[in-house]
Parts: structure tokens; sequence; C-alpha cells
């Protein structure tokens, strides 16, 4: 009778690690890390674990764990540019990092402001948030929030000015290099740069990638230097009046962004210049709104900004886990071709 008892209470209380261990035939600490998503956990173990853990019912006590690690399981996302186009897409990257690691975000707006930044990051911290990343609204370097505060920081978009953080951005002149390249194999070698601002790092670093790879082949840029100037397509215009004027020859221009891209575009028409067939123009962003409406439609550089997103997410979580990996971390760009180089 206390036998039937035994194994009546044995099969009404809840499973154990242990109990999911011992029909998988692995160790507990095999058993916690394939539950957990750690690494170094063969994918046919980690799936007869699952498969184990499904058959007795065991659901890992995700508060309980969270308690025992000292962790809330959420996290800040504190961005300066909500609205920007490029900020978007590395918010919607970590946030799919941080869905796939069951993490809660707090998601706050600075709009650019310092004060508004602070009052946010207070508030954060006042809901023990695991660690924070913090969104840049330009590719400027920006300065650090200090290594004072509780919890760890990740810088996505900007990098922090100082080189002990941890920085994730868009690698900026390795996507310079890339589209003149992508230009030179198009046949081209009478080549102009439009760019933006240049007070911007980024546009500085995209004409630093292309003056590489026009020199690797021999080239250089037609006047020697690229024309830097406003992110629009008027600047775009009136930069390739003035290329027109001075280098005829010209038969391709790199753009610094695809809002000048399509500017140099428009401008060309009107000259009576054909896209791509005698001149090849490459915009940089891939701005979908502007490149594939684009005629012909854009060729352009991704920034791969969702991959920034993510790879700023899996660093905060090795961060947590008490794995710091200081410095910035770039993260290539995509080229995407499109009908102003390729003819046909």
């Amino acid at each position: 009778m206390v036998t039937n008892e035994r194994a009546s209470d044995e099969r009404d209380r809840p499973a154990t690690l242990k109990d999911v261990a011992a029909l998988a035939g692995v160790s507990i600490a095999t058993v916690s890390k394939a539950l957990n998503g750690r690494e170094h956990v063969r994918q046919e173990t980690r799936e007869r674990v699952q498969r184990a853990a499904d058959k007795l019912q065991f659901y890992p006590n995700t508060l309980a764990q969270g308690l025992l690690a000292g962790r809330t399981g959420t996290v800040g996302l504190l961005t300066n540019d909500l609205e920007g186009r490029f900020s978007i897409p590395v918010l919607m990257g970590a946030e799919d990092a941080f869905g796939a690691g069951s993490t809660s975000v707090f998601l706050c707006d600075a709009r650019g402001d310092a004060i508004r930044e602070q009052h946010h990051l207070k508030a954060l911290l006042s809901r023990r948030v695991d660690g924070l990343i913090i969104v840049g609204d330009t590719t400027n370097p920006r300065a650090s929030l200090g290594h004072d505060l509780p919890v760890p920081v990740v810088y996505a978009y900007a990098p922090s000015s100082d080189p002990a953080d941890v920085s994730v951005i868009s690698d900026n002149v390795s996507a310079g290099r890339m589209a003149a390249e992508h230009l030179i194999a198009c046949g081209r070698s009478r080549i102009a740069y439009v760019s933006g601002d240049v007070t911007y790092s980024a546009a500085r670093d995209r004409v630093e990638g292309a003056t590489a790879a026009l020199r690797a082949a021999g080239l250089e840029l037609l006047g020697g230097e690229a024309y830097y100037g406003a992110w629009s397509e008027t600047w775009g215009r009136g930069a390739t009046r003035t290329i027109l004027s001075r280098f005829p020859e010209v038969d391709g221009v790199l753009c610094g962004s695809d809002q000048i891209a399509r500017g140099v575009i428009d401008a060309l028409r009107e000259a009576g210049r054909s896209v791509p067939t005698d001149i090849s123009v490459m915009g940089h962003d891939n701005w979908e709104q502007i490149a594939t409406q684009s005629r012909p439609p854009l060729s352009t550089i991704d920034m791969n900004l969702q991959e920034v997103g993510r790879v700023a997410a899996n660093l905060l979580f090795e961060a947590i886990d008490g794995h710091d990996s200081p410095g910035v971390h770039p993260i290539a760009c995509k080229l995407v071709a499109r009908g102003t180089t390729i003819v046909g």
C-alpha cells in the first residue's frame, strides 16, 4: 500500500531536471544548457532533451531562473531617433534577437535630447533592466554613458567615443570599396563621387573605401576628390551639372545616399545622358521607397542594419553573462545591383 501511494505521489509531482536528464540519458548540466539555449550542446542532444522535456511536461520556471541569476528578463532600448528610417531596422533586428531569447524590451525615444535621455536612462535602471542598447541618430561617435552603470551597455549604429565600450556599426569603409568595385566590374573607369555632409563620419568613410578600391585598380576619382554637400536630391542634381561641365567623359557616379543618387539620375536625364548605357549610378542605403521607384531602379548598398541590431543584442546577452567584447564591431554591408548599373 505504501508503495502504491509513493508511486502515485511521484506521478503527481512536477517533473524535474533530474527526470529529464534520466529520460534523455544525459547529465543535469547538459539538460540545463540545452533548455536555456546555451552553446556547446550538439543539435542532436538538444533535440533529444527537448523531446524528453515535452514527454514529461517539464517547463522551466523562468521566474525562478531569473531570480536565481539576479535578472529580470528585461532590457532597455534607448534610441535618439525613433522616427528615423535608419534606427527602426536596428531596433527590429535587436527585438528579433531578444524575442528569440524570451527577453522583454522597454523602448524609449530620447529624440536627440540629452536631458530626456538621462530621464529615460534613470527610468530604465529603476525597472532593473538587465542591460541597455543605445541606438544613435547618426553614424558619428557619441559620448559614452560611462562605466559606472550597474548593467552592461551596447551602442548600435552610432559607436561610443570610448573604445572600452561595446559598439556595433555598419562597415562604411568596406561599403565604399564594394560600391566602387562594382562600377569598375561594370567597365567604368571615369568615376566621380557625390557625397553628403562632410561632417558625417559615414560620408568620409565611404569615400575612403571607394578611393582605395579605385587606387587598387590604377584609377582615381575624377577631379581627385569627392564632392561633399547635403544629403538631398537637390545637391545631387547640382553636383551632377558641375561634374558634366568639368568632366563630360564621366561614365560612373558613386553617391553617398539614395536621395543624392535620385538627384544625380534626374540631372543626367535632363542632360540627355542615358543610365546605365552612358553612365552608371550607384547609391547607398537601399532606401526601398527611393531605390525601387527610381527609373531605372537604383543599384545601391544595403547597410544591413537589422544585422547590426541582432549582433548588438547578442553581444548584450554575452555581456549580461559576464563576457564583454569591448571595441567596435563592424558589420558587412550588402551590394544590391539593379538597373542603374546593369545594362539590359
